[in-house]
């Protein structure tokens, strides 16, 4: 069982496992004869966010959950209303009600500033479209979802210092000015819970590891900590497992 009131030890291995299978990956690349396009296998080729996903398993499963009920090795499409589906990385679908659905993203560099673009147009667009795919009936007549957005970035050089916003013909808004890219991602997702796209979103920083034993993270902002993320997701199970057995 999953103890709530201290997650640290569980985010450790998880960030731990994420450089590991990612240092996997890269090495495997470089051995291999077909290249994919500089370090783009190592975000295509495997599941580096699977401990995360196994720690929200575990959470669900310790919160009353069945193992039926959780999908996060396949059957991960949900409808949407502006597309036809859209994959996510784990869902929690029970008895005909989606309990809930979270996304699991990170980002290492060298390259910061398109990737940021694309994720930010991502993450806005997925909970949009499905909260519209919500009010539309889309998923039957039921409670609102548990939505959540947990993401990992590089601490880096590139990720620390102040970034020139381009404004050639309107300001941008103040919070960004001079935003390095971490601060650009701690903007963006507490911006994503005040407005509700997301019911939580986490974000964690993590400097790449010399060696195995060298993992250290961090969590920029209160809302956003691993804490917060998982608790609240716990809640939200455990509310829904009482309801439905009344």
């Amino acid at each position: 069982m999953i103890q709530l009131n201290n997650l640290n030890e569980n985010i450790r291995e998880a960030v731990s496992h994420f450089w590991l299978t990612r240092d996997e990956q890269l090495k495997k690349q470089k051995m291999s004869i077909k290249q994919d396009y500089g370090a783009r296998s190592a975000v295509t080729g495997g599941k580096q966010m699977a401990a995360f996903e196994r720690l929200a398993t575990q959470i669900a499963l310790d919160a009353g959950i069945p193992e039926s009920s959780i999908f996060w090795t396949s059957r991960l499409e949900l409808p949407g209303y502006f597309r036809p589906e859209k994959k996510w990385d784990l869902l929690i679908v029970d008895q005909g009600t989606l309990v809930a659905a979270v996304e699991f993203k990170s980002q290492v560099g060298p390259s910061f500033g398109n990737n940021f673009n694309n994720r930010a147009e991502e993450a806005i667009g997925t909970a949009q479209d499905l909260w519209i795919a919500y009010r539309e009936g889309v998923f039957g007549e039921q409670q609102q979802p548990w939505l959540g957005y947990l993401f990992i970035l590089e601490d880096c050089d590139k990720t620390q210092v102040p970034v020139t916003a381009k404004q050639p013909h309107f300001k941008v808004s103040p919070d960004f000015m001079n935003a390095s890219y971490a601060k650009r991602y701690e903007i963006l997702l507490t911006k994503l819970v005040r407005e509700r796209y997301y019911t939580s979103a986490c974000l964690i920083l993590s400097k790449k590891p010399q060696n195995i034993d060298d993992i250290h993270y961090s969590e920029p902002r209160e809302i956003l900590r691993s804490q917060v993320f998982f608790t609240t997701f716990a809640a939200h199970l455990e509310a829904y497992v009482i309801l439905k057995n009344n």
